[in-house]
């Protein structure tokens, strides 16, 4: 049973990639910073797979401590982990800083330990962000420069670090590079950016639909994914894209909702003029600002070539989530 090391378990999409990773036969390490979630991380991971190969350690990014034994005799590492506010923070440092630092300090840990490959989670937005509409391949990168938002930026700029030290390393390296991930969590409260704008959409709380269109993929495909960056010979040293290839705006998540009967998903078009003013004043409203207008395609012919995926539909996974979200479940 080959061993891997999993940053981020706790996460919304840490915690589907571990049950795919059980499911596929591995043993799996999941990284946390603190024990006492560990017991609903594993309930949660139950429900779709025996989590008996499934064990826990205590680990912090920001910090070396730990990192050598923990990686030790491991065969692959899936690095997930990554700092994320729904905020734009006042300094971008908070984010960038620890999401550069955190990959550099795992990786190289992980060479000392002669784990064979890594897997990193990058985003869609290191191809694109800072260079408007068009349609964008695993050879792009995102304008760093321009003002983007923390969050695109860390992903870009901790992507880059990646690839720099891979190039004097024995260790395979591979990138996944998700969409707009939509789909249900697996326990309550993970799944980030796409839980709390599908639960703002369906109570209400979005009084326009902001004007731009991402790229998405159903959490459970981008899981699937994962697994297949490190086990498939032919996937090392690429980025590959875990999307669908099409940007699909914002509009049609509401438009969706309200087809299920959540009527109080908004209608209207958000006017960006207003979103932009909302932004000087609101952290959340400015983390939209760096979106609007953009409507960015992705090529994703490599991924198909190298690992056979391709992504799914994303609705049934949005219902699902929609689901999760709403007040009658809860």
């Amino acid at each position: 049973m080959e061993h891997v090391v999993l940053t981020g378990v706790g996460g919304y999409l840490g915690r589907h990639i571990a049950a795919e990773l059980l499911l596929a036969g591995y043993h799996v390490t999941g990284t946390v910073r603190s024990l006492t979630t560990t017991e609903a991380i594993r309930d949660a991971i139950a429900a779709v797979v025996d989590p008996q190969h499934l064990d826990f350690a205590v680990a912090d990014l920001t910090r070396d401590n730990g990192w050598d034994e923990i990686l030790s005799g491991a065969d692959g590492l899936m690095h997930v982990a990554s700092p994320f506010t729904l905020a734009e923070p006042k300094d971008e440092a908070e984010m960038i800083v620890p999401a550069v630092e955190g990959t550099t300090r795992v990786l190289l840990a992980a060479e000392r330990a002669g784990v064979r490959r890594a897997v990193v989670t990058s985003s869609v937005l290191t191809l694109f962000m800072g260079r408007g509409s068009g349609t964008y391949g695993p050879e792009d990168w995102a304008d760093a420069e321009a003002s983007i938002g923390a969050y695109p930026k860390s992903k870009t700029l901790a992507e880059q670090a990646a690839w720099r030290l891979a190039e004097g390393m024995r260790m395979e390296l591979v990138s996944v590079l998700p969409g707009f991930v939509i789909g249900p969590s697996l326990g309550d409260g993970t799944a980030g950016a796409s839980e709390q704008t599908v639960a703002d959409m369906i109570a209400g709380r979005m009084p326009g639909v902001p004007d731009f269109g991402l790229t998405m993929v159903d959490v459970r495909d981008v899981a699937r994914l994962h697994v297949a960056a490190l086990s498939t010979p032919g996937a090392a040293g690429k980025r590959l894209i875990g999307s669908g290839e099409d940007a699909i705006p914002m509009a049609h998540l509401a438009a969706t909702l309200r087809a299920a009967g959540y009527d109080r998903a908004p209608k209207r078009r958000l006017p960006s003029a207003v979103l932009r003013l909302a932004g000087r004043f609101d952290a959340q409203a400015r983390s939209f600002v760096p979106y609007l207008g953009t409507h960015a395609s992705v090529d994703a012919s490599g991924t198909r070539a190298a690992v056979g995926w391709t992504a799914g539909p994303i609705e049934p996974g949005l219902l699902e989530l929609a689901t999760q979200c709403s007040p009658a479940s809860t």
